[in-house]
This record gives structure tokens, sequence and C-alpha cells, in this order.
């Protein structure tokens, strides 16, 4: 048997959960280590899987001691956001296949033999987000017994999350399997930190690199380079781990990409399948701004979602401007597959929901089939967030699919949500990974509900204690009756009163338990802990502050009622990260980085990342009686400022995740890792500048460590063209004024808010075919286009230009062409966009929202083509045309004035 160190069946949630009338949450199981998957298997047992690398087994949902199924803890490695993540039953599980999969982050180094190589921790060197400590992933078939069958063991993994992720059979009995880029999570990662993985091309040449987060991408390497299982989909046979007959590539030389049937991912840590179909529907962690739900409809193709090329439809802030031969192929020929549903971190999923909207992790996903739920409620897709503590619906539309016009906030103040799973009795689960328990949603509306109230709940033996179960309710006011287990033996055989008392004479903790039963024979439970006797006092001795890279040494104690000192193995540690909002630093999510079990002290490395962050350690002390107690502290980082500059002043560059115009300075942890970046060319002014290189400390790979104290300035160097050298005259030459800056062309009518408004503008701006419409615009009123609908205007050939535009894009499209010459196509969908061009005789730059996120060197064909806008569906907003190619802040500039 597990010994678990409290168990709440049926308890109410310690969370102040907030439901839609008629749902209830309950804790099923609690003082479980890290739980991360359930599931059920149709001779009612309940299988949990912890983090840490177990597998515990539930007779029923009423049995409170577990019984471990298999302990992986070896073989896993159980370090910040890796461990054992993934597990499913066969689906003939009770009928001849009595099989359990696990997917784990594996103690083992890729070509080295040492196993485990770092136990559950990562020392330093090589750091745990330095250099990383490197593993592999694996993917095993457990028999009944416990004995591992690996199936699989790739899945290289350098940094300490996008590790491997969820487990899943599909309707046609195959096994579907996802895991994460396993980069870092600090930088635009393309494996400039040593390449331990392995991967081909120069890691230090960022044009030509393919490793870190650029392993999402190695479906589309070329023959004779491998291809990697990370950040992608798998389909594999359940018994070998082989691709699957009927997989797209199942053909191609290569056994990984054979095995892949859906690419560009960051981190599909969950998904699930669209009942009474082959959909797949796939929850992808976002990094900087957009979580993801993407839907694979069939495995006929190997879709690409664009990872880290793009994040959601922007291209990335780093991978869209460092010039990479794997993103700017993909940028050019625009072969990724949108999200069916996204979110951006910053804003509300639902308008005016609860949740704090200022991260984002979506973390489950499950479509509802059953029947205990209101008939609203079937076919519709539920989908969790960790950040955000929420759960959102969106019920089934045409088609069945989810009509997301729809969604509505279902669970708000939920725990910590890892795994969503629907039950046999129609109600929702999930594992909440922090407290350690599984807690189901239930539809009570039309049953019993049991309530239980105990005064007190807490105190020294002998201990009286009132119960009240009149709290309870049943539909229509009808009768109930009640059965009380007050001793906690599981028998409701000690009272049968409304109001029952009971005396507790020995220490320890009780789950007592009320169960009310209707005239027509539904009944529920509830269930209150009881906690007799003084919890233990814990003590702490820690720093309060850390700089990244030293050594913390930390120690603890603990007393039980009587001031007697607890043994070591009293003692638990746990240390985690709380990473915060850089906008509101009291809105934090948690990373678990290391346990420690059995030990009065131990010292660990302080981390790194993302500032704001700073560390929590808790010490829970566990006395003879089984009483618990919990001390938590706060050890904050020491910060310093770090100043990105550039020479000439005002052109862009990127720190850590940020792209922002120079000079700019940002707080980070003293001794933290930083990545920086520069584009290779960019515009200011009018005049193209030339990156040249940093001073002030760069590595080769861009990468900067912050000073222990103070502040410091790196600059990146830009170089202007070369001046021409004059030619030998005797006649003075007179220097010519300055070259005038961009200037509107004057053709185009001066309302371009609303745009032409009668015929007689039809040959120098018009429409081709249809009837102009007037909507709510991005300022005053647009154009509404349907995609056939257009206009025109026919500027001479220009050597320079400038065309701008706000797009409200419903379906994809091109917003402005001119025949050959260029082209400015729209993916972005359901909000207004900032869209430019610009050319200035020897490279076309485009522009999202003010962003370079793109460019192509050369000269332009000349066209004598109308510049035609309008092939998509969607809205028109202020159109500017220049003579000359604006630089970055001119078109910020532009974006905040409308056109009048």
């Amino acid at each position: 048997m597990v010994a678990v160190l409290v168990l709440l069946a049926g308890a109410a949630s310690a969370s102040a959960v907030v439901l839609p009338k008629g749902f209830t949450e309950t804790t099923v199981w609690s003082g479980l280590r890290a739980p991360v998957v359930t599931r059920f298997a149709d001779d009612g047992r309940v299988f949990v899987a912890g983090k840490g690398g177990s597998v515990d087994v539930f007779d029923s949902l009423e049995d409170t001691s577990p019984t471990r199924f298999v302990d992986l803890s070896e073989q896993v490695h159980d370090y910040w956001d890796r461990g054992l993540l993934g597990m499913t039953l066969d689906p003939h599980f009770t009928t001849g296949r009595p099989y359990v999969y696990v997917l784990y982050a594996y103690d083992k180094e890729p070509g080295n033999p040492l196993q485990p190589r770092w136990g559950d921790t990562c020392p330093s060197p090589p750091g745990p987000t330095e250099d990383g400590c490197v593993i592999s992933g694996r993917l095993s078939r457990l028999a009944p017994d416990g004995t591992e069958t690996v199936l699989i063991e790739g899945w290289c993994q350098q940094f300490p999350s996008h590790s491997v992720g969820g487990l899943e059979f599909g309707p046609d009995g195959q096994l579907y399997v996802s895991a994460g880029d396993g980069a870092s999570f600090n930088w635009g990662d393309y494996g400039q930190n040593g390449n331990p993985c392995g991967d081909p091309v120069d890691p230090l040449d960022p044009t030509s690199a393919k490793g870190g987060s650029l392993r999402s991408q190695s479906f589309s390497r070329p023959a004779g380079e491998p291809v990697v299982l990370n950040g992608a989909i798998l389909r594999v046979d359940p018994d070998t781990g082989a691709a699957s007959a009927g997989n797209p590539a199942i053909a191609d030389a290569d056994e990984n990409r054979r095995r892949i049937i859906a690419y560009g991912f960051r981190n599909p840590f969950r998904f699930t399948f669209r009942p009474g179909t082959r959909e797949l529907w796939i929850g992808d962690v976002g990094a900087d701004f957009i979580e993801e739900i993407n839907r694979l409809q069939d495995v006929a193709n190997v879709p690409n979602y664009g990872w880290p090329c793009y994040e959601g439809t922007e291209l990335h802030w780093a991978f869209g401007t460092m010039g990479n031969q794997t993103c700017d192929a993909l940028y050019a020929h625009n072969g990724t597959s949108d999200a069916y549903f996204s979110y951006r971190h910053g804003v509300p999923v639902v308008p005016g929901d609860p949740c704090p909207a200022a991260q984002g992790s979506i973390s489950g996903l499950a479509f509802y089939t059953g029947d205990a739920f209101p008939a609203k409620f079937k076919q519709a897709l539920f989908f969790s967030d960790h950040s955000r503590q929420c759960v959102w619906v969106a019920y089934a539309g045409a088609g069945g699919l989810p009509d997301m016009s729809t969604l509505e906030t279902f669970a708000s103040d939920v725990a910590i949500p890892v795994s969503l799973t629907e039950g046999p009795d129609g109600a929702l689960y999930y594992a909440d990974l922090l407290t350690g328990a599984i807690r189901r949603i239930e539809w009570r509306g039309n049953r019993p509900t049991a309530h239980v109230t105990a005064t007190p709940s807490e105190g020294l033996a002998p201990l009286d204690v009132a119960f009240d179960g009149t709290g309870s309710t049943a539909p229509e006011g009808r009768e109930l009756s009640y059965a009380w287990d007050l001793d906690g033996d599981g028998e409701y055989d000690d009272s049968t009163a409304a109001k029952p008392t009971f005396t507790y004479t020995s220490p320890g903790t009780v789950v007592a338990r009320l169960r009310v039963t209707e005239v027509g024979g539904q009944s529920h439970t509830a269930a209150q802990t009881i906690t007799i006797g003084a919890l233990p006092t814990v003590a702490i001795t820690a720093p309060d502050r850390f700089t990244v890279g030293e050594t913390l040494d930390f120690s603890g104690s603990a007393q039980d009622s009587t001031g007697a000192s607890l043994p070591a193995s009293a003692l638990t540690w746990s240390l985690a990260i709380r990473h915060c909002a850089r906008t509101d630093a009291t809105l934090c999510h948690t990373h678990p980085v290391e346990n420690w079990v059995g030990k009065a002290g131990a010292s660990v490395v302080a981390p790194d990342h993302e500032y704001p962050s700073h560390l929590q350690l808790s010490l829970t002390a566990v006395d003879g009686a089984g009483l618990l107690a919990t001390k938590v502290v706060r050890i904050d980082p020491r910060t310093v400022d770090l100043t990105l500059a550039s020479d000439p002043p005002g052109l862009e560059l990127t720190l850590g995740n940020e792209l922002a115009v120079a000079p700019f300075t940002r707080t980070v942890m003293a001794r933290s890792q930083n990545s920086v970046a520069a584009k290779a060319s960019q515009t200011l002014g009018g005049v193209p500048y030339t990156f040249a290189g940093w001073s002030g400390g760069v590595t080769p790979g861009g990468s900067v460590t912050a000073p222990a104290s103070g502040t410091a300035t790196y600059t990146a160097r830009f170089t202007p063209p070369p001046t021409p050298t004059p030619t030998a005259t005797a006649t003075p030459t007179a220097t010519p004024p300055p070259e005038d800056p961009p200037r509107v062309i004057p053709f185009l009518p001066p309302d371009l808010g609303g745009l032409p408004a009668a015929p007689k503008l039809l040959g120098a701006w018009g429409f081709n075919t249809g009837t102009k419409q007037r909507v709510a615009g991005r300022h005053g009123k647009a154009l509404r286009l349907d995609g056939r609908n257009r206009f025109a205007v026919s500027p001479k050939p220009l050597d320079a230009f400038t065309v701008e535009t706000w797009v409200y894009a419903t379906r994809a499209g091109t917003v402005a062409q001119r025949g050959s010459a260029f082209r400015l196509p729209t993916t972005l969908r359901k909000r207004w966009t900032h869209l430019a061009l610009t050319y200035d005789g020897t490279a076309l730059r485009t522009y999202r929202d003010g962003k370079l996120i793109a460019t192509k060197r050369g000269a332009l064909p000349r066209s004598t083509s109308p510049l035609r806008f309008g092939a998509f569906v969607g809205r028109l907003d202020d159109v500017r045309l220049y003579d000359g190619a604006l630089d970055a802040p001119q078109l910020a500039r532009d974006m905040r004035a409308a056109v009048r």
C-alpha cells in the first residue's frame, strides 16, 4: 500500500473555486506527490501518474489507499518541468491487453552510458539554464507486473522545460505522442549554447543553425539530415513504437520522419480527440504572447504549425529577424497551419472574465461526451490554463465543432490544473500538480448535494466536535436521510442525526464523512478533515536574497507538540520558482524545481529565470501521529539594470524576449544569462544601416552575463553605406541639399479614413467590381471587403516607396499587390493589424504592427500594373502611400494617427 499524507475522498475543495450554478467541486484524493494524469479503467480502477515517476492504482473512486503499480523514479528526471508527464491505458485494458503506457523525461544523456545521469537535480556547471543538463525522453509500455518495454528513446533536451508531453489512443487504435522543443525559455535558442544534441550546420551561425527551438522544424530538413521528435505529434504502433501504417511519410528513409504527423510546436503538452472523429485538438503552450488550440483534421498530410518561426500568426521576435534559413524559407512559402483558436497574454480569454490574464499556459483539453451535465454541454470543448487557474467551455456548433463565439468561463480560481479528463460518472476531473490532489467537478442540479461543517475542526484531545449536515440540499426540497462515518473507518454507521457530535481522544487526522440520500434513492457524500492535537512547529534557516549561480545553503528543524525534535526522516523540502508578470508582479505561476526527502538541510545552486521571479522554499514536517505542518519562505533575487544602446541611437534591438527601440533599460537577475540580438539591417531616417557588431562583452552566440551588481551597457554598432569617393575635378562642386523626407503621394484622396465615396475617382483610386460599404474602422470608418470587391490606384513606378494600412482580416489573402513587383499578404485574423511594405531601392521590408518581420534584398521589377488593394475578406482602414521608405519610428507615428 502507498501512504498518502491526507486523504479527502469526497471532501469539498479547499480552493474558492467559482462554478456555474448547480456545479460543485470536490477533492477526490489529496496528499499525492505531484499528480499529472488520471485514467479510468473499465473495471472501476483509477490510475494516477505522479511527476516523480510513480503510477498508483485506486480500486475505485471510493478507495482511499492506493497501491503502487510502478515506480520509475530511478529512470525519471524529476526536475523543473521535467518528469513523468504522460500516461494512458490500452483501449483494451480489461479485455486482453492490460498495458499502461508512460512518457517521461529519461535521466540519461544521449551517448553517455551513465544512468541515472543527474539525479533529480542539475548541478552548476553545467547549470539548468546556462548550458543545461542534457537528457532524453522515453515512451514505454508497462506490463501488469510493471515490467517496462521501451518503445522509443529520443527527444534530446538541453533545458528543463518544454519536455515530453501527453499520450492518447486514437479511435484507430494507434498511439499518439506529443513533446516540446526542449529548448531555452530565456532566449531565442538556435543551439548556440554548445549544441549538445548535435544538430546540423554551424550552431554559432544563426542564419544556418538548426538546433534549439528550430528542432521543432526538423521534419522539413533535407534528406540526409537527421529528423528529431521534438516539437511534434507522433502516431506509432503501440506494440513496437514504429511509425503506424498510413502515416503520411511512411515510405521515408528516416524512421523519425515516418512517425511524425504534425510539427512546429513549442510545447504541445496536452491534446485530445474530438468524439466521433479522428481529429486531434492540441493545446500548444506559448512563449511570450500566444496560447493556441490547434485542430489536426486527419493524417493525410503533415501540417506545420510554425514554431519557432511564428508564435501564433506573428513572426517570432528573434527568429523572424535573424535571417535564419529555415524560417525564411517558411516565410517565403507561408506554409503554416493557423490555430483553430488562440488567446493572447495580457488579454482575457472571455471579455470580463475574472481570470488573471497577464500570463498564460494552456494545460488541458477535453470534449464532454457524458450525460451527467446539462444537455448544452454535450460535445462541448473544455480547456484549462495552469497560469490563469481557470477552465473555459466552448459549446458545439455547426457540424459538432466548438463554436468559439459561445466561449464562457466555466471555472475560475481553480487549483493548478495540468490535465482534464472525463470520468465514468460523467464528472470532469483534473490533476492539481502543486497541491497534490485529484479534483472532481460535477453537476448536482437535479440531485442531492451533501454539505458538512464541523465546530471546531481542530484542537487538542479530547476534542468534542459538533457536526452539521443541515446545509445539504435536495431538488424540490425532497426529504433527506443522513448517515455519518465519524471515526474514519469507511463505515457510515456512527450516526443518522442531522447534527451529531463526536469526541476524538487520540492525536491524528480523521476524515469524517456524511452521506445524504433522498427519497428516490440518489445519494451524495461530503467530507470534513478533523485534526486532533497540535501541529508540529517548523523552522527554516535560509538566506533571503540570492545571486544566480551561487550556492544556497539551507537547513530546518521541527518539533512535535511535546517539544521533541522530529528526525530528518520526517522532513520534506521543496524548491520552486515563482515567475511573475512583468506588468503585475503579484500575478505569478509556479515552476517546481527540486525536492529533498528525509534531509535536515541541503544546498542548491541558485537558478536563473526571467525577471520578475523569486524562489519559494518550503519545509513540511510530519509527526508520529501523522500531523503535518509546512513553512514557506521567499528568497528574492538581487537585480541589476542592463541597457541596450545602438550606434546610431533609434535602431531596434532585442533583449531576452523583448524587441524595443534603443536605448532602453531593463531589470534582470544579477549574474543571469541574457540573449541580445540585432537585425542584420535597418533603416533610420531613410538611411540603411548594417549591423557591424557588439561592444561590451557579448559572446559570439549573442549572450551576455549580467554583472553581480551595478549596471551594464551593451552597444550594437551599425554602419551606414559608404560615401562615394568624389571624382577629381578642377571645378568645385556644390554639396547637394539633404534628400527630402518621403512625402505622401499627392493623387491620393484626402479622406483616406473613409476611402473614395464617388465613382469619379475610378481609374485613379477605385473598385474593380462590386459595391463599396463603410463599416466601423480602426479610426472612424473602414472599407468592408469580401475578397472579390477591390480597388486600385495607378502611380508611376517608384524607385522608393511605402505602402501601409490597417487590416482586420477574417480570412487570409492579399492586402496589396502590384503585378509581379511586390505583394503584401495577411494571415492574421479577427483583430486590427498594421501592415506596411517599404522599399528603399535595395531591399523590400515587411512590417507588422511596427515590427520588421521580413527583408528581401534586391531590385524590384518595374511594373506598370495598378496597385490593387482588397483581395481578402475583412476591413481596410487608413491607407497611406509614400514615395520613399519610412523607418520604424515613422511607421509608429502613422500607427498612432488617423488619416484625416
